[in-house]
């Protein structure tokens, strides 16, 4: 994407999604791109500094944590002068809370060309650890990616009690010092107090990833008893412990007696 055909001259920035923070669920396009780049911006207060070591030698690796959006863009754009190709390296997926807007805007203005790599979410990530699924047959066939509000407000209509009276899956980013507020929206949408709850902690880093379960009712106390205040994915979900249940609605995909165009009905 550019705004300039003069860019050519210009190296191309790519925001690379690193995925949850196991360096090994980065894409491949992603690690041959930063084994090709000639620098790297990551998130270091996020990203697993592990992720930087697909760079080459020599690369002019630079941590973001201390900067702000203005510094980070201006970063991006020097590089471009010296390098074909520029990497911003981003915790998760860079289009889900990653600011991805706000720093191409800059690059287009200045005419330089960038495009974008997606990352594994740790919304993903947490579901996969857990060996839970988002979706089940007859029971939800819906997700919503959210958040709640903190010193970024919500849009109308999407404050958490709204979407959770959906009674679908809720991945909750950003959120886990404001589990009171998860907790009363989710009470304010009807959801049971046995209503089973999924905290997941540096979901996929390795050596360091921890898994809670609970209910609606217990939740926010056993990740204080945890010391989870940083870095978690909450779900509620209706498919939450479905693995251990009597009873599970078949997927018609796979059901015997379901013709689709790659298989007749068997029974």
């Amino acid at each position: 994407m550019t705004s300039n055909p003069g860019a050519a001259s210009l190296g191309k920035v790519w925001f690379v999604g690193a995925g949850p923070g196991d360096p090994e669920l980065i894409t491949v396009k992603g690690q041959k791109l930063l084994s090709q780049a000639g620098a790297v911006l990551f998130a270091g207060s996020l990203v697993d500094r592990a992720a930087t070591l697909y760079a080459p030698a020599g690369c002019e690796i630079r941590d973001s944590k201390d900067m702000t959006l203005e510094e980070m863009t201006e970063w991006l754009i020097e590089q471009t002068s010296k390098h074909a190709i520029v990497v911003r390296l981003q915790t998760g997926d860079p289009g889900l809370y990653g600011a991805l807007i706000e720093m191409a805007r800059p690059l287009v203005a200045a005419g330089i060309e960038w495009a974008v790599v997606p990352g594994v979410s740790s919304a993903m990530a947490s579901m996969a650890a857990a060996g839970e699924s988002m979706t089940l047959p007859e029971v939800t066939q819906s997700v919503i990616f959210t958040r709640v509000e903190g010193r970024t407000p919500m849009p109308e209509g999407e404050d958490l009690a709204s979407l959770a009276a959906h009674r679908t899956t809720l991945c909750i980013f950003l959120s886990i010092t404001l589990m009171y507020k998860v907790e009363a929206a989710l009470r304010a949408a009807g959801w049971p107090e046995d209503a089973p709850m999924l905290v997941v902690h540096k979901a996929s880093w390795p050596g360091e990833e921890r898994i809670l379960r609970g209910t609606l009712a217990d939740i926010k106390q056993r990740c204080r008893e945890a010391g989870v205040a940083s870095q978690a994915m909450i779900v509620a979900s209706p498919t939450l412990g479905a693995l251990h249940w009597e009873t599970l609605a078949r997927s018609k995909l796979y059901d015997p007696t379901f013709t689709h165009r790659f298989r007749k009905a068997s029974a």
